[in-house]
């Protein structure tokens, strides 16, 4: 293959309208706009969404809800779920290979509920002064 002989696939190029070029071409005249008002005018167009000076419909429906991109990557863990995984040191690599948190999972902090069972140490996670306290009390640590 030389680079003289490369060509587009068949049907991959169109030919440009050639418009305003008699009556014989289909775009002779008004060259495919139709016959007055504002879309036949050059210049002529208007807003995305513009109704006409009706009130449009994305300024007529209420701003409803908000979505915290934090909230998408932070997620919260239970004390009693730490007890079920098996292993010593708990970190954000581990509770995303057991499946306690989803993948995109920046952020975690552990919660005061459920019960701790046995000891473990928790490494680069955020704790509530509550489930500090109960892992320190089952004889575990926290390290940051």
């Amino acid at each position: 293959m030389n680079l003289n002989t490369i060509a587009p696939a068949e049907g991959e190029k169109q030919s440009a309208k050639r418009v305003g070029r008699g009556i014989g071409s289909g775009l002779g005249k008004t060259c495919g706009r139709g016959h007055k008002g504002q879309k036949a005018r050059s210049g002529g167009f208007h807003k995305r969404g513009f109704e006409g000076g009706q009130m449009p419909l994305q300024r007529r429906l209420p701003k409803v809800g908000f979505s915290s991109r934090v909230s998408r990557t932070t997620a919260q863990v239970r004390l009693d779920t730490l007890s079920a995984i098996d292993a010593d040191v708990i970190d954000l690599l581990t509770l995303k290979s057991v499946g306690a948190v989803p993948e995109n999972t920046l952020r975690v902090k552990v919660i005061n509920s459920g019960e701790l069972t046995k000891s473990v140490t928790i490494k680069g996670m955020a704790l509530t002064a509550g489930a500090k306290a109960a892992v320190e009390a089952a004889g575990g640590k926290v390290e940051e």
